[in-house]
């Protein structure tokens, strides 16, 4: 993609006489020409991003069946798009510095969902895991891309609600990707489900490139190793950057325990529950798409740091309502849970696009790479916690994780505080 020849625009830097003023006024902006198809456009891609990502993940037993293998060895097939999304996620949004946030999206979406609709025939489990290892780090391109997109593309007003429409997507993309799954594959079996997720994605990135704008304040940068490696020194060395990355990961640990452990906890006594009950415990995801797209809302009444407090609250509440042994009152906790993750998941990732002035890509990538190490970690000690002490020990590690949110972001309020008595000295 060409670079744009504009100069690049530091969000809050531009007075009203400046002559980059009017680049500034023509950002896209809620109820504006070109905001809907944009919104939509990304919330699409992060449908097909999530489908993706997660559709082996309620596959494992028949999966297992087929190949004749553990279930340990059978998860490598998820563990594998992950973590390929991990590792590839900071060179993909140096690409995209260079080319082009959209022109990266594009290829990352035809990349994965082309590996998508050779899934369904992998002969074996290892051609199935470097398969979904490719699909993994294909989809890579898409999360940091496509925040940096909307910091660029966006006003910043109205970013953290953009931000959350795309979590939305993926918060819509995770749930189908095991739901839709489950019931295909209880009449068809897993070949035909990851088949229909695949069918789906296509659709999804079809209608994404269609739709999605073309980038007007896109300004080029660098591939040099040494200038994406001090851009990335860069980021880290600011703590306000640090802390957003340390509350990524941390509201991801409790996530990743509480959904990797909750269907041993429904399937065994006091609730018993069918295998494909359990399965539909996925659209609990849609409370994460109703709050994420409306964290925006929740900043402007109560600030970013005060919207993390009550992400937090929420999500230490539910966590503590699941202990129960109501079935209704553990499916309101993960309501609260799902509903505190997704609000604090959108605020903190929109504030990473808002922080970083240069090199927005290797900031939001940094921002997924914590947040996916916090998945892994939140899976491991999340499960390894509920053999310890049941779902009581998953429990407390989540409210470990939440305390750890809270913490940070005590400490930011009072960096902020010591700033602004500075600054009247």
């Amino acid at each position: 993609m060409p670079a744009s020849t504009e100069a690049p625009t530091r969000v809050g830097a531009v007075s009203p006489a400046s002559p980059a003023s009017a680049a500034v006024d023509s950002r896209l902006t809620p109820g504006g020409p070109g905001y809907r198809r944009m919104s939509f456009a990304l919330f699409l891609a992060g449908v097909a991003t999530f489908a993706l990502l997660y559709s082996t993940q309620a596959l494992l037993p028949l999966i297992s069946g087929e190949f004749g293998v553990a279930a340990s060895e059978a998860s490598w097939t998820v563990a594998a798009a992950t973590g390929g999304l991990a590792l590839f996620v900071l060179p993909m949004s140096a690409l995209s510095e260079r080319f082009g946030r959209r022109t990266v999206m594009t290829a990352s979406l035809a990349v994965a969902v082309t590996v998508g609709l050779l899934v369904p025939f992998a002969p074996s489990l290892p051609a199935l895991v470097v398969l979904r290892a490719v699909q993994g780090a294909a989809l890579a391109g898409l999360p940091a891309s496509a925040t940096a997109y909307l910091a660029e593309e966006v006003r910043p007003k109205a970013l953290v609600t953009a931000i959350g429409l795309f979590v939305a997507g993926n918060s819509v993309g995770g749930m189908s990707g095991r739901v839709i799954t489950g019931w295909v594959a209880q009449e068809w079996g897993w070949r035909v489900a990851v088949g229909v997720i695949g069918a789906i994605a296509v659709a999804c990135a079809v209608a994404f490139r269609l739709l999605l704008p073309a980038p007007k304040h896109f300004v080029a940068g660098s591939l040099r190793p040494r200038v994406l490696l001090g851009t990335v020194r860069g980021h880290l060395g600011d703590p306000l950057l640090r802390r957003l990355y340390a509350i990524g990961a941390l509201f991801m640990t409790v996530f990743g325990g509480v959904y990797t452990v909750i269907g041993y906890r429904l399937t065994e006594a006091p609730f018993s529950l069918p295998q494909g009950i359990v399965g539909s415990i996925f659209l609990v995801y849609l409370v994460g798409t109703v709050s994420a797209s409306t964290a925006g809302r929740l900043v402007g009444r109560l600030g970013r740091r005060g919207a993390l407090y009550a992400a937090g609250g929420t999500t230490a509440a539910g966590l503590l309502l699941s202990l129960a042994d109501s079935l209704a009152l553990v499916l309101l906790g993960l309501v609260l849970i799902t509903g505190g993750f997704f609000a604090g998941h959108a605020v903190a990732s929109s504030a990473v696009s808002k922080t970083a002035t240069h090199g927005r890509a290797q900031a939001s990538a940094l921002y997924q790479s914590a947040y996916y190490i916090g998945s892994s970690a939140g899976s491991t000690v999340g499960a390894l916690a509920f053999h310890a002490g049941g779902w009581t020990g998953t429990v407390g590690v989540g409210l470990l994780a939440v305390l750890g949110v809270v913490s940070i972001t005590v400490l930011g309020t009072r960096a902020a505080r010591a700033q602004q008595r500075l600054a009247t000295v």
